[in-house]
């Protein structure tokens, strides 16, 4: 476990610092496999769980030597591959330098989770929502399931991811194994979600974000065990609402959208310093016992 969390440190500190290494997050191979294979949901299956499989092999091997040297390198390595497909920072930075809203709109499409879904507006809800939602899925879930269950998990949460999204389009699959490969996709997305939600309601307003989690479970439609994290956008705009209001964001008024989206990097940044931290917790504690 502590050897997870360096490995997590070291790639978040790698990508900080040198934001080119991006650049290397290569997958145009899932499209020529999924092609390769058909497009039923079996080869879907294979083009997933076989590089999840021989990654978490790889990994297994690696713990084994050098105490654990060579798997530190090789899990650096494979986060900053999986971690993304994009930086949400450098998207947040694109919208922020665009010349005027024209280009501010176009910029903020980059934000979709669904590159063939509906164009996002310039209205600050819509766009919080998107920017974390974009946040859960290119970093904090992953992470959760590099933590959970190391490189494999790392690797077919991100092939899941893709195969929904940009390599299942160019792949040509049916939109019904999309959505089926979506809701999989969801359910991964429900655990790290409510612990998302969970260092939100510390770094922001407690009462506020639990508040807006509870009225969103009570309303008609919704459960507890969706398993999904259709609950996220909403908690996001009102902590970053409550930031606002209490004067501790950068935004002056709920209508600044280039503002809110500031204060949403802002709280995303806190919220991954209070998941660091639990696991921090949690590598002191069984170094304890």
């Amino acid at each position: 476990m502590a050897l997870k969390l360096l490995a997590i440190l070291i790639a978040l500190a790698l990508l900080g610092a040198i934001p080119r290494l991006a650049r290397y997050r290569r997958f145009e191979w899932l499209a020529a496999a999924l092609k390769l294979l058909g497009h039923g949901l079996p080869g879907a299956i294979l083009v997933v769980f076989l590089p999840a499989l021989l990654a978490a092999a790889i990994g297994y091997s690696l713990h084994l030597s050098w105490v654990g040297v060579l798997w530190l390198i090789y899990a650096v390595a494979l986060l900053i591959w999986t971690l993304g497909p994009r930086e949400l920072e450098t998207d947040l930075e694109s919208i922020f330098n665009a010349a005027d809203e024209t280009s501010r709109v176009v910029a903020a499409q980059v934000l979709k989770a669904d590159p063939a879904g509906a164009d996002l507006p310039w209205q600050a809800q819509a766009l919080v929502g998107a920017g974390v939602t974009a946040a859960l899925q290119r970093r904090f879930a992953l992470l959760f399931w590099f933590f959970v269950l190391g490189p494999g998990g790392a690797v077919a949460y991100r092939l899941i991811r893709l195969c929904v999204a940009t390599a299942g389009i160019e792949a040509g699959l049916e939109n019904g194994l999309r959505a089926k490969l979506g809701r999989l996709a969801d359910a991964l997305d429900w655990a790290p979600a409510h612990l998302m939600v969970l260092a939100m309601a510390l770094v922001s307003n407690f009462d506020a974000v639990l508040g807006t989690w509870r009225r969103w479970h009570a309303q008609n439609g919704h459960t507890w065990f969706g398993f999904n994290a259709d609950f996220l956008p909403a908690i996001a705009s009102v902590g970053v609402n409550a930031d606002v209001e209490a004067g501790d964001g950068y935004a002056e008024d709920l209508c600044d959208v280039p503002g809110e989206l500031e204060d949403l990097g802002h709280i995303l940044n806190r919220v991954l310093v209070v998941w660091l931290a639990f696991a921090a917790l949690l590598v002191m504690g069984g170094w304890l016992t």
